[in-house]
């Protein structure tokens, strides 16, 4: 069954943390979600491409390339991020970077193919000296003809808007878990401090870009609230990305158990049937899971994936393996797709 994403609305319904049970008109209750995660493999994939396939009929996979804007020295406490100062990960805090390598970079990504530019800076929040440089950035990398999607931790009041002057297209803010797990990886801060982000983000008009990251040693049911927390969100968010945590050395979650490979489809394949209309995109970990499971994962219904030999501060694969990986399974970039749509007519 199909929920279409009301993307006229302006509001974002916000669900209080304090567990993860959801409104009794939830659109998806949390026990269907679970159920979905519970379907045999080869079920749950044919419902998968069922609701892939009738909200893109094209097939295509977004190239989305994301870079940081400014590395490191973040005071936050995310157990997964390198970029937490208080974390021994061998990286280093750097200063923003400058307008003209911003849009060096903008121009490389546009030039391999893809069609969405992020920028990631490690702040709590950005400050109004900040917004001023992010905002040129912005200005600049649309004026290339790219979206533009940012990442500068929370916002306050009238900062959607202001990036949203500046032609900002995407806002990306992950509520990174279920609810009743977040306390086992942040405590710096709230769940609903994301929540309040999002729902300025709509307010401004902004498109959302939300997702989480699995394999931090939540359980199937843990997985299945952050799936319940995102499709519930009204409406829900236009991009999806779902990252398979990245050990790195240093930081709290290096050592645990990692996720089975399937079960890390099955998530990317109850997030299609949950967000139908939206990008789900393959984003951090794709390196550990290898081709074959990347496969699966695109036959589950992911269709965006971050392009380029970094994401922020962890390896990715290269863009020529991505190429020679999509060409294998005949699968075309959004680029292409619309390159090859046709062109209305001038009426010269």
């Amino acid at each position: 069954m199909s929920h279409p994403n009301t993307a006229a609305q302006n509001t974002i319904a916000l669900h209080r943390p304090v567990s993860i049970k959801q409104p009794e008109n939830a659109t998806w209750p949390l026990l269907d979600v679970l159920a979905l995660f519970e379907l045999p493999f080869n079920e749950l994939m044919h419902r998968a491409q069922e609701a892939h396939r009738a909200s893109f009929p094209d097939g295509d996979v977004e190239l989305a390339t994301l870079l940081s804007i400014k590395t490191g020295g973040c005071e936050e406490d995310c157990g997964y991020c390198p970029q937490a100062a208080r974390y021994d990960t061998g990286v280093e805090a750097k200063k923003i970077l400058d307008l003209d390598t911003v849009l060096d970079a903008a121009r490389q990504a546009k030039a391999s193919g893809a069609t969405r530019f992020c920028m990631g800076a490690a702040w709590r929040s950005p400050k109004e000296r900040d917004m001023e440089k992010v905002e040129a950035m912005v200005r600049e990398v649309k004026a290339l003809g790219m979206e533009t999607c940012a990442t500068l931790g929370m916002l306050e009041e009238g900062q959607a808007e202001q990036l949203k002057n500046a032609g900002l297209d995407y806002y990306n803010h992950n509520i990174d878990t279920a609810p009743d797990f977040y306390d086992n990886v942040i405590s710096t801060r709230e769940y609903q401090d994301r929540l309040d982000t999002l729902g300025r983000v709509r307010s401004a008009g902004l498109k959302v870009c939300c997702g989480g990251i699995v394999g931090m040693g939540e359980t199937r049911a843990q997985r299945a609230g952050l799936i319940a927390q995102l499709a519930n969100l009204n409406p829900y968010p236009e991009s999806v990305p779902v990252n398979h945590l990245v050990q790195v050395e240093g930081t709290p979650l290096h050592g645990i158990e990692k996720l089975d490979p399937i079960e890390f489809v099955r998530t990317i394949a109850v997030a299609r049937i949950t967000m139908p209309q939206a990008r789900v995109r393959l984003s951090a970990g794709r390196r550990e899971l290898g081709e074959a499971v990347q496969a699966m994962c695109f036959m589950a219904g992911a269709n965006s994936i971050f392009y380029g030999d970094k994401l922020l501060t962890t390896g990715n694969p290269e863009a020529d393996d991505d190429r020679v990986l999509l060409e294998k399974l005949g699968l075309k970039t959004r680029a292409a797709t619309l390159d090859s749509a046709p062109k209305a007519a001038c009426g010269c």
